[in-house]
């Protein structure tokens, strides 16, 4: 695979994904590897993820057919991380969250089906699960979505398989957990109580702080990505687990010592509407196809942090 489109690539895990590129030989000028990175730059997209990184870049939507008609064939491999993403913002209005998430994936892998494009990656998430009191989710775990995000990811993933299915598209699934690591837009925990703690303001815990999240760090995901990439199967699901399972209030302990603060910087807010209590993946599927992760949690985190600390203007505006 020499030509590579990343739509949603100047997102977090888009761009890290297009950076594992370069740094994993995939995208060497000599190789005549050619990354395209399509995005819509929304609020959380930023051209200055991709800093130093080889690609082409088109901005544009993956809702738009008569753009992809033009810019999908001729890549071998297309990863799809365009998405509207956070939970919160689904809450309050689900309109772009189904527009971008179901829509967009129909339309993208229309494009993809109509290009003859040989292999396409649909990134996707675990909470398309719901939640889970003990154990973890197999691939074959039913689908119930518990917010408007969640049941918009599920129906961008049953989308795929049907592709796979009634056309036999080459494209397969991928499902994490929460992802962390540099470059994430603060809306989500890690970078937003570490912005706020850098600059002395109070971080919000969700009611009890119990809610339990698996988290792996964003170099990891985008391993396990390139790895199904390479080995998927059409229509085939596979989960990318993290390293650290982890309450609310016990992560939040973690980056008030990162960050040299106290629970006195810890304001509780009422609990998220519908909020799932527990997220866990088996990813044993994976883990037969070479899989392993590489990053510790605590350096992991350690590392973020510091990244955060180094890099204010990234994140002050």
């Amino acid at each position: 695979m020499t030509r590579i489109l990343v739509t949603g690539g100047a997102g977090f895990i888009g761009s890290h994904f297009a950076r594992s590129l370069d740094e994993a030989g995939l995208n060497a000028p000599e190789s005549g590897a050619h990354v395209t990175v399509l995005d819509k730059l929304t609020y959380a997209g930023n051209r200055a993820n991709l800093d130093g990184v080889r690609h082409e870049f088109v901005h544009g939507d993956i809702c738009d057919a008569e753009l992809l008609r033009s810019v999908v064939p001729g890549h071998d491999l297309v990863v799809n991380f365009a998405a509207e993403s956070h939970v919160d913002r689904s809450i309050e209005g689900a309109a772009d969250f189904m527009r971008t998430n179901v829509l967009g994936v129909q339309t993208l892998l229309q494009a993809c089906l109509e290009a003859g494009v040989p292999k396409v990656v649909q990134v996707s998430t675990d909470e398309v699960y719901g939640s889970i009191d003990i154990g973890s989710w197999d691939e074959s775990a039913p689908l119930q979505p518990r917010s408007p995000y969640a049941a918009s990811k599920a129906g961008g993933d049953l989308i795929a398989r049907a592709y796979a299915i009634t056309h036999g598209l080459n494209v397969s699934i991928t499902r994490c957990g929460n992802n962390y690591g540099p470059r994430q837009y603060p809306e989500k925990v890690i970078p937003l109580f570490v912005t706020n703690l850098l600059r002395g303001r109070k971080v919000p815990l969700y009611g009890d702080g119990g809610n339990i999240r698996d988290w792996i760090h964003v170099e990891d995901h985008c391993a396990g990505i390139r790895l199904v990439a390479e080995k998927g199967e059409p229509g085939e699901v596979y989960h990318i687990a993290g390293t650290a399972e982890l309450t609310n209030k016990e992560l939040t302990a973690r980056l008030l010592e990162a960050c040299g603060r106290d629970w006195d910087m810890v304001e509780h807010v009422e609990d998220r509407k519908g909020h799932d209590r527990r997220y866990s993946l088996d990813d044993a599927k994976l883990r037969a196809l070479g899989y392993r992760p590489e990053i510790a949690f605590e350096q992991g985190l350690k590392d973020t942090v510091r990244w955060y600390a180094e890099h204010r203007d990234w994140w002050a505006s």
